[in-house]
């Protein structure tokens, strides 16, 4: 029974997180307080569910223990007795509506917490590693992998970015039109690094697809809110596209697949359907962004379901037209591998020589990429050299082997 409760708890844990902070964090204010709360609920649980059996609705369980917990410590904290009659009373007229309901139906403040993440009195640059914190409950060691950041600094600048939304009071509000585009970006870089951690699965195997499908849930959410914004609509279209994608990126034992070798017969073509029809909506606007962009380039791939080969001219002119929006070290590194396919791999590869050697000296994806380009150029000396390069890099065990058998044909053309 044990094991039971403690898979449980960590299931609720992982797909309610955020949905638990963010109603908590909303009527208290206090991100930190929610945590703390939550926090203790979940090791509750870890106590309680063992002896009595797990609760027919564990969330509610936890969101009600939760919600003891924060008022149990605003009573021990010293604040104004009026900031804490408000947040008791918000929290029991809370827990009064779901007792009634007789379920876990409670709203979902999620999109509210994104956007209260991204006020302008919180430093802009932690605006994303917040987001991905709070809303997804990633951990901070996670979040510095992804962005290549010292994992104590991250969790240091998370503290004060969220002491910051108490202290200022920042409200929990979707911003009106004025304020929106900006604060919309932030959010929608958010839910695409969500879904990026997910897609790479820097959140562990196993919590892999549940974390990109909170990410495309965030997205959907958004559009019932925002439903005329294209780059959200493109943000949707663009993570479909990949998840359509999802069971053909692995062979049967695990091995990764690049996609220009993916079975199309394996890709979801429902999925597909859905993202070209939402890319389409969003080019009805007539204000094309980077996240349409990178949704039309994911299309293409997807055209040679279809068509049985991949239009390499049109992706140059994509990448170009992306680099010019958001000129990311990763859109580089992919349109220099697009040329290489489409004009020469030693276009390609001059066009990797133009990236500063700084940028790139740990970024895995680029000594793939230029591996895979020289051993199209047939240097397959130097090829070796980068797939070393890039094994060293990488610590996805799907990924590790696909570029060691790439290694060893280098080196069995060499010996040739």
């Amino acid at each position: 029974m044990s094991a039971d409760a403690r898979r449980a708890a960590e299931q609720v844990a992982r797909q309610s997180y955020g949905k638990l902070i963010a109603f908590l964090a909303a009527r208290s204010r206090d991100v930190p307080a929610a945590e703390d709360a939550l926090s203790e609920a979940l090791a509750s649980a870890l106590r309680v569910w063992p002896e009595r059996g797990i609760p027919v609705n564990p969330e509610a369980w936890l969101l009600v223990a939760a919600r003891r917990n924060l008022m149990q410590a605003a009573r021990h904290r010293t604040v104004e007795a009026n900031a804490r009659t408000t947040i008791s009373l918000a929290l029991e007229e809370a827990e009064e509506r779901m007792n009634e309901a007789g379920n876990s139906v409670f709203p979902d403040e999620r999109l509210k917490l994104l956007f209260a993440c991204t006020h302008p009195a919180i430093d802009s640059s932690v605006h994303t590693a917040l987001m991905l914190q709070t809303v997804l409950g990633i951990e901070a060691k996670t979040i510095a992998q992804a962005f290549v950041a010292s994992p104590q600094a991250t969790s240091q600048r998370l503290v004060r970015a969220k002491t910051k939304i108490r202290n200022a009071g920042i409200p929990f509000t979707v911003p009106p039109r004025p304020t929106l585009p900006e604060r919309l970006a932030a959010v929608l870089s958010a839910i695409y690094a969500a879904y990026g951690i997910g897609w790479d699965g820097l959140d562990g195997e196993e919590a892999r697809q549940s974390l990109a499908a909170e990410a495309i849930w965030l997205g959907r959410a958004l559009l019932t809110v925002l439903p005329d914004e294209p780059e959200a609509i493109g943000l949707l279209s663009l993570m479909l596209h990949c998840e359509a994608r999802r069971k053909a990126r692995r062979r049967g034992d695990g091995r990764y697949v690049p996609l220009d070798e993916q079975d199309t017969a394996v890709w979801n073509a429902n999925m597909i359907a859905e993202a070209d029809a939402l890319l389409r909506k969003a080019g009805s606007f007539e204000r094309f962004g980077p996240f349409q962009c990178q949704a039309a380039i994911q299309s293409v791939h997807a055209a040679r379901r279809l068509s049985g080969t991949t239009d390499w001219q049109a992706l140059t002119t994509l990448y170009a037209a992306l680099l010019l929006m958001k000129p990311t070290l990763g859109a580089r590194v992919a349109e220099a591998a697009v040329i290489g396919r489409a004009s020469s791999a030693a276009e390609g590869l001059d066009r990797l020589d133009r990236i500063d050697p700084r940028a790139i000296a740990a970024y895995q994806p680029y000594w793939a990429v230029r591996a895979f380009l020289l051993a199209r150029a047939g240097d397959n000396t130097a090829a070796a050299d980068s797939y070393v390069m890039a094994i060293g890099l990488s610590d996805s065990p799907a990924v590790r082997p696909f570029l060691a058998e790439r290694l060893e044909e280098s080196r069995r053309t060499i010996s040739s």
